[in-house]
């Protein structure tokens, strides 16, 4: 039995009438599992195509068909129009669904389709290339009188060209990549300066990701927020908006987390903005799901900034408050369907929050991290007390993380009647989401989840910039949330010692006696303890520097050795805390905390705090690569000198060049390696005198 079938949890329905039978998706990862997903509940065989490298990847498994469809490389596979056509003929897919990115935005991709009777499971081609230029969408925009941000709308030509328009706007202005999308090919810059660097940048970003780097600049709205409508067209004439989502905290203009609907909108500015959306698809014969997005001010004001012309990263948070499966709709629209839905029959419930899992070390500035996913366990996708729990994913325990593609891991959702209670809800699923083998930013997810600005709604696009100057450091445990730790540390160490006084064979002659008090060490933080069992659970008493003993709080859980969370509850709350053992102790990981306990008993602890302790090498005197990558650039010489913040080299890493800086003024002393090398994390790049 293939895991296809095992995966099938719901009976397949018939395909009646006009729908079609197969279907193709010319994409890889979550979002060729999530269409596998709706496909199967309508009754409709899927073929999936796959690189070398997604040889074993979950959408092959899943789909009733695959076709390899050449190298890793997507520019030599899933970027190749030939090839996907050559895989619908051998397999007799009628319909083509191109996810998000890759071909969906490509008007040529279409057109090519339906020259060999294939349809395209997305807008027509006049569409897409009315609103899939960044330059041409606005102008159509402004036409259909939709608000627009003042900028040049004309194609740029270099990088003089380019401070001298941005001079002309006024400071900061955002550089953008017409084909553009995802947050490549775009830079913020606040001096000419930085538009010559980042003009450079979002240049060859753009070339290299989507083959085309005709770049625009426009004024950036200072304090912005970045809001999103959901339409969805058909092929009558009938296009209906689905509310909005709030997509503000981003990262290096990457959306990190979203939401729906968005805590600044009123009903008031929701018509308006939804009125303008439909408006502007109308105007364009728009003809399936796609997203007009807005760049909107903290007073509501808001203006147009593009149409995504596909499927969003972020479409399930729509699909929890409104009820409606996108991914079908775009199918029954493409088999000539219309719309069953009229505009009064929208209806918000709810509130849904989506957090992008990446692979991607949040403690070393978010750099790319690639591997295979030792362990791979997410919580549990439920739906219950008004509480859901889903995770898009296109990866299994085991997969390896390409550095050929996007870094994503999954889309963690969660649905609840309030904004609080989603976030609570999210917050839970993020401590038991188990992945092990790479790095990866659910410290940082969960850590943003319990900000207090986060959690007041005060958002805008420069959220982690703003909240995080320095970048993102590991928390530290304190207060409650220390004891909470030690707590349960103590009750772990506690099960692990009651197991082994049950192993078999020992020596028999006097019981072993437990000593009750332990000594957590937590950082720089020594906490003691009382620990007894407690009928089903365990109580731990926290024990003061002058010996007073605390109240018994107890903690009650299923938990045994080898579980990779524990989960239960500490003094009647519930709790989720990930589990890593080693040597005296266990890391533990819980809401954006990731602690090392150590477990002492008093004798123990009096030792361990006399042990010296261990400083990390100096490596001032080095470039180390921060992560797996190609080097695109040398930007120095041996011998010379520079100065801090001058770029010494850049390395591209899944699709984002990243520019490495001068920590400090040095000399260069001898260079390492040159373009176009491949390296390891850590990898020496340059020495310095």
């Amino acid at each position: 039995m293939g895991l296809a079938t095992l995966l099938d949890k719901e009976p397949r329905e018939q395909a009646q009438g006009s729908m079609f039978n197969r279907i193709l998706i010319a994409n890889r990862g979550e979002i060729a599992c999530r269409i596998i997903k709706s496909a199967r509940r309508m009754g409709i065989q899927t073929v999936a195509v796959y690189s070398e490298a997604d040889r074993d990847a979950l959408h092959v498994e899943m789909a009733d068909q695959a076709v390899l469809i050449g190298p890793p490389a997507a520019a030599q596979s899933y970027l190749l129009i030939e090839k996907i056509i050559e895989a619908c003929k051998a397999t007799g897919a009628e319909a083509v669904h191109p996810g998000y990115g890759f071909l969906s935005e490509r008007e040529a991709f279409p057109k090519a389709l339906e020259a060999s009777g294939i349809v395209f499971i997305g807008p027509n081609p006049k569409a897409i290339a009315a609103m899939g230029d960044k330059i041409e969408s606005k102008k159509a925009a402004a036409a259909a009188n939709v608000s627009t941000v003042p900028g040049h709308l004309g194609v740029i030509a270099d990088d003089k060209e380019a401070v001298k328009i941005a001079d002309q706007i006024g400071y900061p202005v955002m550089i953008k990549a017409s084909a553009g999308g995802g947050g490549k090919g775009m830079r913020i810059a606040h001096s000419a300066s930085e538009v010559a660097e980042g003009f450079a940048r979002s240049k060859s970003e753009a070339k290299s990701s989507f083959g085309d780097d005709r770049m625009f600049i426009e004024k950036f709205i200072v304090n912005p927020r970045h809001i999103e409508i959901q339409v969805l067209g058909d092929k009558h004439g009938n296009v209906i908006y689905l509310g909005e989502r709030e997509c503000s905290i981003q990262r290096r203009n990457q959306k990190v987390i979203e939401e729906a609907p968005s805590p600044l909108l009123d009903e008031a500015t929701r018509k308006k903005m939804g009125d303008q959306a439909v408006s502007l698809a109308k105007a364009v014969g728009y003809d399936s799901a796609g997203t007009v997005e807005f760049v909107a001010g903290q007073d509501r004001r808001f203006f147009f900034l593009e149409m995504n012309t596909r499927l969003q990263v972020e479409h399930p948070v729509t699909e929890l408050i409104t009820g409606v499966d996108l991914v079908e709709q775009m199918i029954r629209v493409a088999a000539g369907e219309k719309l069953t839905l009229t505009q009064s029959d929208v209806k918000l419930s709810g509130w849904a929050v989506e957090s992008r899992v990446y692979a991607e070390d949040p403690f070393r500035n978010f750099l790319p991290s690639i591997g295979r996913l030792t362990r791979y366990r997410p919580p549990a996708e439920t739906s219950l007390d008004g509480v859901t729990v889903r995770n898009d994913t296109g990866v299994t325990e085991g997969g390896e993380i390409s550095i050929h593609y996007d870094p994503m891991i999954a889309k963690l959702v969660t649905h609840a009647p309030t904004r609080a209670e989603a976030i609570a809800a999210q917050s839970n699923a993020l401590d038991a989401f188990v992945i092990d083998g790479i790095r990866h930013n659910i410290p940082f997810l969960s850590a943003l989840m319990q900000h207090e600005r986060w959690q007041a709604g005060r958002l805008s696009t420069g959220f982690i910039a703003e909240e995080y100057p320095e970048g993102f450091h590991p928390v530290t445990a304190a207060g409650a949330m220390a004891e909470s730790i030690a707590a349960v540390a103590a009750a772990i160490d506690h099960v692990h010692g009651e197991r082994k006084r049950r192993i078999s064979g020992q020596m028999t002659g006097r019981a072993v006696t437990r000593e009750r008090r332990r000594v957590i060490r937590l950082g720089d933080l020594w906490l003691s303890l009382d620990v007894a069992r407690e009928a089903e659970g365990i109580a731990v008493q926290f024990v003061g520097d002058n010996g007073t003993v605390g109240p018994a709080r107890v903690l009650l859980s299923p938990w045994k050795p080898g579980d990779p969370v524990w989960t239960g509850f500490f003094h009647g709350l519930p709790i989720a805390v990930q589990v890593r053992p080693f040597i005296n102790g266990f890391v533990l990981a819980h809401r954006g905390v990731e602690a090392k306990a150590f477990v002492y008993t008093e004798t123990e602890a009096a030792s361990a705090r006399l042990m010296p302790v261990k400083k990390p090498p100096d490596t001032a005197k080095w470039l180390l690569c921060p992560m797996p990558g190609l080097v695109r650039s040398i930007e120095v010489k041996e011998g010379q000198e520079v100065k801090a913040g001058e770029t010494l080299a850049v390395v591209e890493a899944m699709k984002m060049e990243n520019v490495l800086r001068a920590e400090r003024d040095a000399t260069v002393k001898a260079i390492k390696v040159k373009s176009g090398d491949s390296l390891a994390v850590d990898a020496v790049i340059m020495e310095f005198a």
